[in-house]
């Protein structure tokens, strides 16, 4: 008796909740779903991570997750509005509404969250802050940069890092807080500091656009993580919920062997799982607000995660990149889906 009346009340809750309709958009989905474009915060051009190219196509793993959003959302990958920020302007463009979401190397800290009204999506990049300098420096490691100047950039987590790690080890630093991007290069290039500091992928692409990039060297030592992700306001809930599964999707695509190459023959012809993530089976479009064919979208228009990771920053790339704490799990990563079902 007891387990026929378990057995109908699960029943009748399965056809209820399949029957429902789905979520209202919240109102920043409804919003940006009548303006028709998505307005994406960006960095002032850092390379492999949000960079336009000569023709003034915005590149990078930042980039291409703002894309992935936009064909979520929007059903159309090439529906962002790319709005260049500073490391002082970046969290107030997303507080004014200026921008939708900030998609750049803006690191995850308990203070950003907590205090500036800000919701992170899941862990995007893995980096760690560190140091360049000019070989003619002839130092080899930051522990013997005691009395340096160093730039950074105003408004990041760099400076707190720096002291910190300076004041561990006994030693002095004078900082030299530059407000943008190419003021702080030119101020680097120049010699107005021995050392510049940023997150260490920024650097790398920094490096590479000095005249001669063997003159300078990243020192060894990485003074802090730097998790970095997406970032949107707080108050709408489904949208945050839609920015979270894109990127888990992503992950979950290379974890599963679906690439932009395969995916629409996977859409078809793939195991059950497969083809609930791609759309051909109904379920986890209608759970967000979403047609069923999201997924299938960005995979198109963007690949898996891999393979942004690897067109933007991996061993093909300028860049040179391994992945690191940037690959799945199953390789020894950090990259690691929740289950999409």
């Amino acid at each position: 008796m007891v387990q026929d009346f378990l057995k109908t009340t699960v029943l009748a809750a399965s056809l209820l909740l399949s029957s429902l309709p789905p979520a209202a958009a919240g109102p920043h989905l409804d919003a940006l779903r009548q303006r028709g474009v998505l307005k994406c915060g960006t960095s002032e051009g850092t390379p492999g991570i949000t960079m336009p190219d000569r023709e003034g196509n915005w590149t990078g793993i930042y980039a291409d997750l703002c894309r992935a959003v936009a064909a979520a959302v929007l059903g159309d990958a090439t529906k962002v509005d790319f709005v260049p920020t500073t490391t002082v302007t970046r969290f107030t463009a997303l507080q004014s509404g200026e921008i939708d979401v900030l998609s750049r190397t803006a690191t995850v800290t308990l203070t950003r969250e907590a205090q500036l009204g800000l919701r992170f999506a899941p862990i995007w990049f893995y980096d760690g802050q560190a140091i360049i300098v000019p070989r003619k420096l002839g130092v080899t490691s930051a522990k013997q940069l005691s009395g340096a100047t160093v730039c950074i950039q105003q408004g990041s987590t760099s400076e707190l890092n720096l002291s910190e790690y300076f004041r561990t080890h006994g030693m002095t630093f004078s900082p030299v807080t530059v407000a943008t991007l190419d003021a702080v290069e030119d101020a680097f290039f120049s010699g107005r500091c021995d050392a510049y500091s940023n997150d260490s992928t920024p650097l790398i692409g920094m490096r590479l656009k000095a005249e001669r990039p063997d003159d300078y060297a990243l020192l060894p030592e990485r003074l802090s993580k730097e998790p970095t992700a997406l970032a949107i306001r707080k108050g709408d809930e489904q949208f945050y919920d839609v920015v979270r599964w894109v990127v888990f999707a992503l992950m979950e695509a290379e974890e599963m062997g679906v690439t932009s190459a395969n995916a629409a023959e996977l859409a078809i012809n793939g195991p059950p799982a497969l083809k609930r993530l791609l759309g051909s089976e109904p379920g986890l479009g209608k759970a967000l607000g979403l047609d069923e064919r999201w997924v299938a979208r960005m995979i198109a228009a963007v690949g898996n995660y891999g393979e942004i990771f690897e067109r933007n920053l991996g061993k093909g790339s300028r860049i040179g990149l391994d992945r690191g704490q940037n690959d799945l799990w199953t390789r020894g990563g950090q990259i690691y889906a929740l289950p999409l079902r």
